[in-house]
This record gives C-alpha cells, sequence and structure tokens, in this order.
C-alpha cells in the first residue's frame, strides 16, 4: 500500500482516495491559496506550507491525515518537518495532485 522512507509513508491516489472514500482520511493541501482556488481535491483542508506551525498541526481524532501539493516535493518536506518536530508517522500523497488527476480521480476546477 504506501511505502515509507525514513518515517515519512507515501501513498499512491487510489489508496488515498480509497481512505478518504471510507471516512478514514483528511487530506491537508499544503499548496498556497492561489493554487487551492484554481484547482483542488474535494474535501481537503487548505494549509499553506508557507504559513506551516508544526506547533499547531491540525489533528483529526480517527482519521489518518494524508498531506499533498501539486507534485509531492511541497507534501514530503512538511511530513519531513512534522517528524522532526516529533511526529509520530507523517503520511504524503505520492505525485500530488498530479498523480491524483492522471490516475482519473475527481478534482474541483
Amino acid at each position: 500500500m504506501g511505502i515509507q522512507q525514513a518515517g515519512l509513508i507515501e501513498l499512491e491516489p487510489a489508496d488515498v482516495a480509497a481512505l478518504m472514500h471510507s471516512g478514514q482520511a483528511v487530506l491537508v493541501d499544503v499548496r498556497e491559496e492561489e493554487e487551492h482556488a484554481a484547482e483542488r481535491i474535494p474535501g481537503t483542508v487548505l494549509l499553506p506550507m508557507s504559513e506551516l506551525d508544526v506547533s499547531a498541526w491540525p489533528t483529526f481524532p480517527g482519521r489518518t491525515t494524508v498531506i499533498l501539493c501539486r507534485g509531492g516535493i511541497r507534501s514530503a518536506a512538511v511530513g519531513r518537518k512534522l517528524l522532526q518536530a516529533g511526529h509520530p508517522v507523517a503520511i504524503h500523497l505520492k505525485g500530488g495532485l498530479t498523480a491524483w488527476k492522471e490516475a482519473g480521480l475527481a478534482v474541483v476546477p
């Protein structure tokens, strides 16, 4: 299902979609406001990387938090920052929004 690299877990778009569909995951989009406004995955929570405060990272009890960006670079960087700050696990969408769309999954234009 996922690939783990030094505490950072990458999930494929289909796996994230399944988790979201079952109510088990929340997607946190770390792109900037204008990127999110232009195109986004339905149901995402926006938390721009430029405003990142790891001490105030949101938690969603009973649900897995999955980080995403456009291509997977920023989400992986945010995941690593969370791990460095002491979070036990960080999960991000492998390939980001680009991979999500390539997998034929829904976006809101």
